[in-house]
């Protein structure tokens, strides 16, 4: 029993010290604390508050009605997009766009991260990164403006293709054209913007692992192979189960696809997020809407967590 009671007056004297630590640091460093809360409230505000909102996908709501809806509906949005066959066209189309971004662009990113890092010339070099960063940077509404001007028919592809004695083909009217333009569009603008992380990586590597490799005989390449790569891989993990996370979700390919895409293309270009818009604010389907939103997200949650635990099985690294 005494030992018990003097645990217990250890435990509350730990805690107690926590405390008056804690209340130092806030009165020392509060105006990183008031910093802090500027983030804090965005994600309540705007990300927590709005999740109680998923409720109208189980209750029927009309506009200007209740705003958690009118009457209680249950599963029957769900059973709805399941048994609709525009709703699976979204969902191949979303899984067909991000796969094959992903299969294109994160290799590619990879691969010039390394090379950037080979340059020794640092003006070059800062040139380089400078110029691949830029198109990150350019508006949505640009970008898909300079894609509609590259590939109409007037555009200079367009005008190439005539040179040479091909047809002049109208590229944004056509959907088995769709997947390129996005992929290649998209591989363009994250480009020089996704090696910021591998970069910063490389440059965490002890110098004496290359001279260690290259005293054992190790040529260039490898030394890439051997040291870079395995010292990134926690890195290269982590992205990587980010990316598939969010092969079911939109992420930025919304404003694009929604800004590219025509009744033309729906068969190709049509993905959930921009079936989610036209059911609920342009169809009024505001249930129904959020009902699929409601799967998408969970269904990235599901494909997170997956890819998460697959990679601390496989690499031994994970986000949790």
């Amino acid at each position: 029993m005494f030992k018990k009671t003097q645990k217990n007056q250890v435990t509350d004297l730990n805690s107690a010290a926590k405390s008056q630590n804690f209340k130092k640091y806030i009165r020392k460093y509060w105006q990183f604390y008031v910093l802090l809360l500027i983030p804090i409230l965005y994600y309540i505000i705007f990300r927590y508050i709005p999740m109680a909102g998923n409720i109208i996908a189980f209750r029927r709501y009309r506009a200007g009605g209740s705003l958690f809806g009118q009457k209680w509906s249950g599963l029957k949005y769900f059973k709805q997009f399941i048994g609709d066959k525009t709703f699976w066209r979204a969902f191949r189309n979303t899984l067909v766009l991000n796969i094959s971004y992903l299969l294109v662009r994160f290799p590619l990113t990879l691969i010039f991260a390394l090379l950037l890092n080979e340059i020794k010339a640092l003006w070059w070099k800062k040139f380089v990164q400078t110029v691949s960063y830029l198109p990150h940077f350019i508006s949505m509404v640009i970008v898909t403006g300079m894609i509609r001007e590259l590939v109409s028919t007037s555009g200079p592809l367009n005008q190439l293709i005539a040179h040479f004695g091909g047809d002049k083909i109208s590229f944004i009217a056509f959907p088995q054209y769709f997947n390129p333009i996005f992929v290649i569009s998209g591989v363009w603008q994250a480009l020089g913007w996704g090696t910021i992380l591998y970069l910063a990586a490389i440059a965490g590597i002890n110098p004496s692992l290359y001279e260690a490799a290259e005293v054992d005989g190790a040529n260039h390449f490898q030394r890439v192979w051997h040291v870079t790569i395995p010292c990134i891989l926690p890195t290269i993990t982590t992205l990587l189960i980010l990316d598939i996370g969010g092969l079911v979700g939109s992420g930025g390919a919304f404003e694009k696809v929604f800004l590219l895409y025509n009744p033309m293309t729906y068969e190709t270009a049509d993905i959930i997020s921009t079936f989610v818009f036209r059911m609920g604010l342009g169809s009024g389907n505001y249930s129904y809407a959020t009902a699929v939103g409601l799967f998408e997200a969970l269904l990235n949650l599901t494909l997170l967590t997956v890819a998460n635990k697959v990679s601390k099985k496989v690499s031994g690294s994970g986000l949790w």
